[in-house]
This record gives structure tokens, sequence and C-alpha cells, in this order.
């Protein structure tokens, strides 16, 4: 009884839903689960919000959630009347859906936003000290979002939204000058287009797939965004877009990931006119290069990048993908960039170079020798193994069979063998260095 007060005196808390459900947690999560551990959840943040406080405000409340049955009438008025009277001072929120994606559908994600906004709008203290929120298979066709997230929303920091969209691939437009959202975060969400209008404090973007033939975004008003982050394996009609002319108007990117799945890219050719946006980038990550494709291309995007000081690439080859169906990926065409029409000779600035899922083959062998060559500060090589993904591990390829007939090198002869390819008419100070 000696330390029944002690749960009250915590500044931060999190309640969530799941940790509510059976152990081990079911597959798939029935109706009946979550509404037990909803009550259950009910309960405990009954005790914790509707017992008086004598020790101060909850700093942080972190509540994952479950909008079923009427649990929204029990959790509402105790989240608003703990906000309203001071006890509550930051609210993070997620709004789970365990309906998988291939099942939603727009029906099911009209009902889903509807159930949310309904919410908002019941307890609209709870937009007061919202900074943080994720919401899960909405549909915003019937929702204005930039009226409900964003001008209601000015403590709003940090947005995550998986398997959204605005209604039969509509594009949607984000004009918020005085919010202070600072990461947005995309998953599977297939918009027509996003177009971010003006995000003044937005400052880390990430998108996890879409479904837009061409440039997926466009940037207005972001003078603080530092992070880009664009993952996507592009189908079959996705026609790519021009980086350049996507972040043409951004001017503080520092670090950027670009993420092609081991599929097609998605990235048409730069031109000799390149934007001035790329002179801020300092980290520039390029992933899910299937491995038979040539990377002598990516020469364009270092020169594009004169101050680019560490350049990460990822080969992908994975077993798993080598025999599954890839329907609606069409053929994996190898990039057909004029390299020779648009590089130059100059000399990079990069300091680091790593390399993901290295193996002795032709292309990846040029390819570090041509940076080595042309980048005289270059102070570390760095060549990996690739882990192989959950998927392989559940096929027991372990480790993965590759389809090149070259591995990693392990033994000591091997990785002298691949240094010495390296340094063969290469001046460079580079240390070379082989990592697991």
């Amino acid at each position: 009884m000696r330390w029944k007060h002690l749960p009250w005196l915590l500044r931060g808390l999190t309640i969530d839903v799941k940790d509510f459900l059976p152990a081990p947690q079911p597959n798939p999560i029935e109706d009946e689960h979550m509404d037990e551990a909803m009550s259950s959840l009910n309960k405990a943040i009954r005790c914790f919000l509707a017992t008086p406080r004598s020790e101060g405000a909850i700093t942080r409340l972190q509540l994952n959630i479950y909008l079923i049955n009427n649990y929204a009438f029990d959790i509402g008025p105790l989240v608003s009347e703990a906000i309203d009277i001071g006890i509550l001072k930051d609210l993070n929120l997620a709004i789970f859906d365990e309906t998988e994606i291939p099942d939603c559908t727009n029906e099911h994600m009209l009902q889903q936003a509807g159930v949310v906004k309904e919410f908002f709008s019941d307890y609209p203290s709870v937009f007061h000290c919202l900074t943080r929120l994720s919401l899960y298979n909405l549909c915003f066709a019937k929702w204005d979002i930039n009226h409900h997230l964003f001008d209601c929303c000015l403590q709003l920091q940090h947005l995550y939204l998986s398997n959204c969209d605005a209604g039969g691939r509509r594009a949607c437009k984000i004009d918020a000058p005085d919010v202070k959202l600072s990461v947005l975060q995309l998953n599977f969400c297939m918009l027509g287009r996003l177009e971010i209008v003006c995000l003044p404090k937005l400052e880390r973007l990430e998108w996890d797939t879409w479904l837009c033939p061409y440039a997926p975004l466009s940037f207005g008003v972001v003078p603080s965004l530092k992070e880009l982050c664009l993952i996507c394996p592009a189908s079959d009609d996705v026609q790519g877009f021009v980086l350049s002319e996507v972040i043409s108007d951004t001017t503080s990117i520092h670090t950027m990931k670009l993420d092609f799945q081991g599929e097609k890219l998605w990235m048409q050719p730069e031109g000799k006119q390149r934007c001035t946006a790329f002179n801020t980038l300092r980290k520039l990550s390029v992933h899910g290069i299937f491995v038979k494709f040539n990377l002598l291309w990516m020469r364009i995007l270092l020169e594009a990048a004169p101050f680019l000081e560490m350049f990460d690439i990822e080969i992908r080859e994975h077993p798993c993908q080598i025999n599954s169906s890839r329907l609606g990926f069409g053929e994996r065409t190898n990039p057909s960039w004029k390299v020779s029409e648009i590089t130059s000779r100059k000399n990079f600035f990069m300091k680091e170079l790593q390399i993901i899922g290295f193996k002795p083959l032709e292309q990846q062998i040029d390819f570090v020798k041509a940076v080595m060559q042309q980048a005289p500060n270059l102070d570390t090589v760095l060549l990996k193994y690739d882990d192989p993904c959950e998927d392989c591990e559940k096929m027991g390829i372990f480790p993965p069979r590759p389809s090149t007939g070259l591995v990693f090198p392990v033994s000591k002869d091997e990785r002298d063998i691949v240094v010495n390819l390296l340094k063969d008419g290469v001046s460079s100070h580079a240390r070379i260095i082989f990592g697991n």
C-alpha cells in the first residue's frame, strides 16, 4: 500500500489498447478481442484521469485506442475534462483500425472517417492539446482535413496517416500557415497528389507507397524542411518524375532517402540544369536498387549535390522475390540514363560511401571505383552484407541464394581480391571496410 500513490506521480503516461489484448496477440484481432481490450483500457483511463491529482499535471499522455461500439462516449468526456481543468497538457492520440489494407473498401474507410470526425466534433477540447495524431484507414472525401486537423489543431506537431485518401485518388492540398506541424508521415496513402501549399514548420516528410503515375507531391512554402523520404515499389503504370522539379522550391533539405523496393526506378533522368535545392544536401540514401541494375547513373545525383558528405546505397536481391508473383509491376528495366552526356569529371565532396548488399559484380566495382577516383576527400568505403528479410527467413533461406552467382566476400582472401579490384588504377586514400 506504500506504493499506491506512485502512479499518480507520473508526468508521462502511455495507455495502449494493444497492451490489453490477449498474449500472445491474436492474428487476426477479432471484434471481441478489441471490445474486451477497450473495456479494460476504459477502466485504466478512468482510474488515471477521474481520480483527483494533487501532484500536478500530466505533461504527456500517449493514448492508443479503437473507436468501436460506444467507448468514445466514455473516453471523450474524461479526456476533455482533464484538458479543460488543466490536468492534461500534451496528448498523443492514435486511433487504430485492424482491417487489413487489401480488405478496406471505400465504404469502410468513409465509415471510419465518420466515426473519427464525430469523436472530434463531440469533444473539441481534444484539439487544444493534441500534439501527435495517428489515423488508419480513413477516406477524407466528406471531411475538410485542412479545417479539422490544421485550423483547429494548432498544437499538432506530428501527423501519421496510414491507408488514407481523399476519395477516388483525388488530390489533397495542405495550406496551414499557423500550424506547428513538423513531421508528416504517409503510409500507403493513395492520393492523386499531395500539394503542400504552406507548412512553415515542417521539418520531415515521409511517404511510403503511392499510385500516382507522375510526381506524387509538390512543395510551396516549406522553409524548414530538412528531411525527405520517398519509398515506393513503382507499379507498371508509374511514369516517374524529375526529382529536381519536385524539390525546386525547397531551401534546406540536408537528408534525403529514395527507396525503389527492388522495382523499376520512378525517377526520370536529371538534365544539365539542376535546381539549387541539391546544394544543401549532406546525406543521400538510395535504397532498393535491383541487383542487376547499372549503378553509374547515380553519378548524376552526386554531381547534382556538390556538398554531399554521406552516400548510402542498398542493393536489393531477396530470394523471396525471385519466384514470387509481381503482378502489376511489369519488367524491371535497367536505367537508360545517358551518363556520358550529363556527367563531368569534377570532384565530389563526399567523405563516406556505404553499400548495403554489396557483391563483387562488375557494375558495383565500376561504380565504387568511379566514386573513389572523383572524391579526393573520401575517407571510408563501407561494404555491408544485406540481412535476409522476414519472408526470406520464413522460406529457410539463410544465407540467401543469389541469382547473380556472386556472394558477399567473407574470407580474407575474398576481401583482398575485392580491395585489389577497387584500387586497381585508382588513386585514393579511402579505407575499405567490410561490415556484416
